[in-house]
This record gives structure tokens, C-alpha cells and sequence, in this order.
């Protein structure tokens, strides 16, 4: 494999990665959000508080965009076994 085929290869799998990552981190960044200005307002400072909604929020997340994620990924491996 030639060098720049390599370089273009390792450049499409980091950018699809992040393309994947970006609405299940989009989720966690929204739920926190949410959960931080409602401790503000309410003045609640407890820790766990923040942790359960996220992971709810991003397991959610995760579960509504997994056909869009495992489609991303069989495009992705099609190509790479039919030699791009």
C-alpha cells in the first residue's frame, strides 16, 4: 500500500470516528448543561446528580442513532475491502 493511500486511509477512519462520537457527546453535552444550570438555579450541589441523567441522556442517544452508526460503519468497511 502506497504511502499516501495510508495517510488518506488513516484520515477517513479518524474522521469518521468523530463523526460517530459526535451525537452521543453532543447528548452528554446538552444533558449537562441542562443539569448544571438546574443545580444553579435550585443551588442542589450534590456530584451523582449529573452523572445518572447523562448517562441515561447518552444511552439514549446511542439506542436512536445506532442504524445511522452501523450503517457509517458497514459503508466505511465496503469500502475498505473492495480496496477503496
Amino acid at each position: 500500500m502506497p504511502i499516501d493511500n495510508a495517510i488518506d486511509l488513516v484520515r477517513e477512519t479518524l474522521t469518521l470516528m468523530l463523526l460517530l462520537g459526535l451525537p452521543i457527546l453532543a447528548a452528554a453535552l446538552v444533558v449537562g448543561l441542562t443539569v448544571s444550570v438546574f443545580q444553579a438555579v435550585t443551588q442542589i450541589q450534590e456530584q451523582t446528580l449529573t452523572f445518572v441523567p447523562k448517562i441515561l441522556g447518552m444511552g439514549t442517544m446511542a439506542i436512536l442513532v445506532m442504524p445511522w452508526l452501523v450503517k457509517r460503519i458497514m459503508e466505511f468497511s465496503e469500502r475498505m475491502f473492495s480496496g477503496m
